[in-house]
């Protein structure tokens, strides 16, 4: 999740957090094409093995509480810090949506490693085996919505919060002057960028001022890449990493695999406009691997 530094400090260290939402929206006729056929989740009671030199104990933000992104596939954790995970997202308002260019976390259907840094991450394992045609952008580099192109993997956020607030840009949309410390909630969804029209209709999942029992809600989430793993963590984005935290805490909904999406109707969301401010994707946070900034998960 991208912070908005716009009005973070007022959260300070509130408990803050993002989480799973699926209740109370529409699910697609078709199921996105997931791009593996792996629905168990396979997973670790062991630490995670870091991609690059971790920083000694002694220089982790271990006051900062549980931190994301992580390996979804390692259950391993030994941060103290709890707090009640966040309700359904069909009683929450979705506040944001956005995406990171390659995925932040690690899991079975993402997992070829990109590198650290904000350009590093985890692609989806089907990226190699893509098609000439299918690597074709049709914008040839000049589509509204940057930093992506087909053979790319996103990690798409939609973030909630209990706060009565409407969709808008960043995590300032997610509080209000009367609503400083909401509880949040992001579904998460790494997606395979391809140019292929039989692919995942990205506006399938976008707000387009839909309210649902009082609350705003995307016209769908995604469907059919795994039961998600529910977590807790943080906010993410790559000004964090295991010596600098984010303050915040959060309710993670991740789903294990990847599904494709068509790269004309990311560009299209971008041209014709989003709540938002969406037109491009973002840069990620390196893998959170140290177990004493991670929390178990259940």
């Amino acid at each position: 999740m991208q912070v908005s530094t716009s009005r973070l400090i007022c959260l300070g260290g509130a408990a803050s957090f993002i989480a799973f939402a699926v209740a109370g929206c529409t699910t697609p006729a078709q199921p996105p094409a997931v791009t593996s056929e792996a629905d168990v989740l396979v997973v670790s009671e062991e630490p995670s093995v870091a991609s690059s030199e971790a920083p000694p104990v002694s220089d982790l933000c271990l006051a900062s509480g549980p931190q994301t992104p992580r390996d979804i596939a390692n259950v391993y954790g030994l941060n103290p810090i709890k707090f009640s995970l966040a309700p359904e997202p069909e009683t929450l308002n979705l506040c944001n949506i956005h995406s990171h260019t390659n995925a932040e976390h690690k899991a079975p259907g993402f997992s070829v490693y990109a590198g650290d840094g904000p350009a590093g991450g985890y692609q989806c394992n089907e990226t190699a085996e893509l098609t000439e045609a299918e690597l074709v952008d049709p914008a040839a580099g000049e589509g509204a919505f940057k930093g992506v192109k087909p053979g790319d993997t996103i990690e798409v956020h939609w973030v909630y919060s209990s706060c009565d607030v409407s969709p808008g840009e960043g995590l300032g949309s997610c509080l209000s002057d009367t609503c400083q410390n909401p509880t949040l909630r992001v579904e998460a969804q790494a997606f395979l960028v391809v140019n292929d029209a039989a692919a995942i209709n990205f506006n399938d999942y976008v707000y387009e001022n839909t309210v649902i029992n009082g609350v705003h809600q995307p016209k769908a989430l995604p469907a059919g890449t795994g039961t998600p793993v529910v977590f807790r963590g943080s906010t993410t984005g790559p000004s964090y990493d295991q010596s600098t935290c984010s303050p915040l805490q959060v309710t993670w909904s991740v789903r294990p695999t990847c599904a494709r999406v068509d790269i004309n109707s990311l560009y299209e969301w971008a041209s014709k406009g989003n709540v938002f401010n969406e037109t491009k994707s973002h840069g990620v946070r390196t893998l959170v691997t140290a177990p004493e900034l991670l929390s178990p998960i259940d």
